[in-house]
């Protein structure tokens, strides 16, 4: 089912043309299970068919990630990835391999349970929350990947 229908509602509200490059763009995302990145759009476009350039791309996304349909990730690899929040629970938690930037999600009802004991003790109503783990996955691990540690080192020498 196309959920872009909303985003025609959406930009209709806002005043917004509604446009064949927006649709697309938002077809793509709304379809599409994985945490997208731009050139990821941009393929699946171009596979479709369609050239449509970055800068439409990147104001479509910001205009979806405003609608309240699309949710914005930052994992730390120097780009921003986008996930359609419909079916989507307010917990975020993701699994972030650092060797071939794989998403997975995942849902604990543990982490959950522990996040409302942790809000309760505090006297807090939690909203939503984000949990981000990096690491390998099992596919770079049966590769031979081993994990790089990245930080500060100290530069004084200890004996």
């Amino acid at each position: 089912m196309s959920f872009v229908h909303l985003f025609r509602r959406y930009l209709r509200e806002q005043g917004l043309p509604v446009t064949q490059q927006r649709e697309a763009i938002a077809e793509v995302v709304f379809n599409s299970p994985e945490h997208l990145s731009v050139e990821d759009i941009e393929k699946k476009l171009r596979e479709r068919g369609e050239r449509i350039g970055k800068a439409t791309i990147y104001r479509t996304l910001e205009t979806l990630v405003r609608s309240g349909l699309v949710e914005e990730h930052d994992f730390g690899e120097g780009f921003k990835r986008y996930e359609h929040l419909f079916g989507q629970k307010p917990v975020r938690e993701h699994l972030i391999c650092t060797e071939c930037g794989k998403v997975v999600d995942m849902h604990s009802t543990e982490l959950h349970r522990v996040q409302d004991e942790a809000a309760r003790q505090q006297g807090f109503l939690p909203a939503r929350y984000r949990l981000q783990i990096y690491g390998l996955c099992a596919d770079c691990r049966a590769a031979g990947a081993e994990l790089r540690w990245e930080g500060l080192s100290c530069p004084i020498e200890t004996v």
